[in-house]
């Protein structure tokens, strides 16, 4: 058997040296619950030594210990021990080792997606939604940061599940770094056999930008909030202009992604009310102007955002309770809500997601580690009471859309079975509408829209702003109407205050804009007008994700269970030299619900990035535009035909089968089988 002593003298790039002191919790960081210790003993001892799989031989004996009591009290391995001292934030490039641009790049998106200011729990490595992971644990951190210092341009670092595989010879036209997250065989897709290799340290929950280290704070989902809500005004409150002043917005959720409503709601000139159990989002939202008052009552709430209705005021108020208690003193007091939604994370509703009615955030926390049977149940009861509201609302005219939190999925799995289309299953989707079936689908991803981003990788706010403009001058407004929406969006962009972290912007543009944008910051960098600049964007995209719940709820030909095109975008991207590719199980629903990628692409001024740009970003968007149009969405169609009429490429367009042709061959009339 090959010795330890080999092992070592076969590395030089390890975690070695002393143990690092432990380091200290700085009061007031929010802290992951217990997430479950249920392993056997052959389990648990398969759990540490995956785990001391990082750890020198010398100290296996301390570190097995702590690892056990890290197992038993959080229900995983952490590795507190090597988290360094303080804070870890986004610095500007310049400020990191490394032997290119790109490792000193990604160890940037790598520390962004930790910051106090920024992650959902820091210490536990969770960035947002509850569960969504940098990686898995401290020691794989340490690790991967040492590789990027390491890597080259003809090199390729891998990471699977938060594990750095390992560095591998490349070329400089190939990624530098290739990530997956939690890609399970298919008769292990669940949650209970992902908790168990969660448990064991070879699985880790990316969620989307989480583990694929795009993360930009939760101004990355305020413009699809945005799209969404003033749309939905548009289509389903027949809403005329670009705001809803004098509506009401309801919904829950203020934490990573979920804290965008409040200030998506502000921009769209509606009131708001999102209702939070932890107080700590809540003063976090408060601190950082994304919401403008507290209530402690349904009453007060309610009072606040109607008075500001009656005088033209916006205002977004964070209710500080249950969302179920919010919602029944509506029904109770016939109180109308135009829009109402849902963002807790209940793609882990039995794992903290989601707060039963009744208790408070502090119980939640210790029924979680304490009585999870007693816990689930709650929730149960809960999501059943939350849908009978949300249908007394509706009912009284109210609009709802599920807000691709898998939330009208962990109601039917409450036992809810009425909420599903067909009464008994879920392949048919549910009675309330996905808001990409509704809205997000039909109005921009089948156009090709969707949530482009960059982060300006010297830290400058002047690099932002100069970003910014060039960005603004590249939208032809006048094109479509959401090219407007887009360009009043930018404009405005400084002035609604969503940086929270490193300098980043999101600007959801379609195919070309992507590409006008992109070429013109590498040629800014060229001429030194910027520094270096990271694109990319959240996998919640026209091509980034399969998911039936969520993001391909709008597809109508069965092809909507397929994952396809999620893999067929990264696997295209890694091809075409995207800088970093990555692709999860998960996404924001909920293992074994969505495959989902995305990418990083490092703008350094060279002709290579531009070469690169030319072939990748209108493959990123028009891939997913071309499975849309294949499944017969109109406004797929068009873009598509547009594209074909480009001459340089072609996409297989449908041909259109007549309803009338076909009832009469399957002998149907009046709209039923015969």
């Amino acid at each position: 058997m090959i010795g330890n002593e080999a092992i070592e003298r076969s590395m030089s790039i390890k975690l070695w040296g002393p143990l690092p002191e432990y380091p200290g919790f700085v009061e007031g960081i929010r802290r992951a619950p217990d997430r479950g210790y249920n392993l056997d003993p052959a389990d648990t001892r398969l759990a540490i030594k995956n785990a001391l799989r990082y750890i020198p031989e010398e100290h296996h004996e301390k570190m097995a210990g702590e690892f056990l009591d890290e197992l038993r009290s959080r229900g995983r391995i952490y590795g507190y021990r090597f988290r360094p001292e303080g804070r870890i934030y986004g610095k500007p490039v310049d400020e990191y080792k490394g032997k290119c641009l790109e490792g000193r790049a990604i160890q940037v998106m790598l520390d962004n997606n930790l910051d106090f200011e920024t992650a959902l729990y820091p210490y536990e490595l969770v960035t947002y939604g509850e569960t969504g992971q940098v990686c898995q644990n401290w020691m794989q951190y340490l690790l991967i940061k040492r590789y990027l210092e390491e890597l080259e341009d003809d090199m390729t670092l891998v990471i699977e599940s938060g594990h750095p595989l390992g560095l591998f010879p490349s070329h400089n036209l190939a990624p530098r770094v290739i990530i997956t997250n939690s890609l399970m065989v298919g008769m292990f897709d669940n949650q209970k056999d992902w908790h168990r290799a969660m448990q064991i340290g070879v699985a880790n929950y990316g969620q989307m930008t989480a583990g694929g280290l795009m993360y930009i704070g939760p101004q990355g989902i305020v413009h699809g909030t945005f799209n969404t809500i003033i749309n939905a005004g548009r289509l389903k409150l027949k809403v005329s202009g670009d705001d809803l002043r004098g509506r009401l917005f309801v919904s829950s959720g203020l934490g990573g992604m979920s804290g965008a409503q409040p200030k998506a709601a502000d921009i769209a000139r509606c009131c708001s009310i999102v209702a939070e159990v932890d107080m700590s989002r809540i003063e976090t939202r408060l601190t950082q102007g994304w919401v403008k008052a507290i209530a402690r009552s349904p009453e007060e709430a309610f009072s606040i955002a109607y008075e500001a209705m009656a005088s033209g005021q916006t205002v977004s108020v964070a209710f500080h309770g249950n969302i179920v208690d919010l919602l029944q003193h509506a029904v109770d007091n016939s109180i109308h809500i135009d829009l109402l939604s849902d963002q807790t994370s209940c793609h882990a509703a039995y794992d903290g997601g989601y707060c039963p009615q009744g208790i408070s955030f502090e119980e939640r926390t210790r029924l979680l580690k304490e009585d999870r049977d007693t816990f689930k149940g709650m929730v149960d009861k809960t999501l059943r009471k939350h849908f009978e509201l949300i249908r007394t609302l509706t009912s009284r005219g109210t609009y709802f859309f599920d807000y691709g939190n898998s939330f009208m999925k962990a109601v039917y799995d409450a036992g809810v079975t009425e909420i599903s289309k067909n009464g008994h299953d879920e392949k048919d989707g549910f009675i309330f509408p996905s808001y990409v079936e509704d809205i997000m689908g039909p109005e921009l991803f089948d156009y090709g829209y969707g949530p482009f981003r960059w982060v300006c990788l010297s830290g400058r706010e002047e690099d932002l702003e100069r970003t910014d403009k060039a960005a603004m001058d590249a939208i032809d407004r006048f094109r479509r109407p959401q090219d407007m929406d887009n360009y009043i969006w930018i404009r405005d962009a400084k002035e609604n205050n969503m940086v929270v972290g490193t300098k980043a912007r999101i600007l959801y543009q379609d195919g070309e804009g992507r590409l006008a944008i992109a070429l013109k910051f590498n040629e800014m960098v060229r001429n030194k007008e910027i520094g270096p600049v990271m694109l990319g964007r959240d996998h919640h995209d026209v091509s980034g994700t399969d998911s039936p719940f969520r993001e391909t709820s709008n597809i109508k030909d069965g092809s909507n269970i397929m994952a396809d095109m999620a893999v067929q975008c990264f696997a295209g991207n890694a091809a075409r030299g995207m800088t970093m590719v990555a692709l999860h199980n998960g996404g924001g629903v909920g293992i074994g619900k969505a495959i989902n990628g995305g990418f990083g692409m490092v703008l350094d001024g060279s002709e290579r990035v531009d070469s690169i740009l030319k072939v990748a970003m209108p493959w990123d968007v028009y891939g997913g535009v071309a499975r849309r149009s294949w499944a017969r969405n109109d406004n797929a169609i068009a873009t598509s035909i547009g594209y074909n009429a480009k001459g340089k490429g072609q996409v297989t367009v449908p041909r259109l089968a007549d309803d009338a042709l076909l009832d009469r061959i399957l002998g149907v009339s009046d709209g039923q089988d015969s």
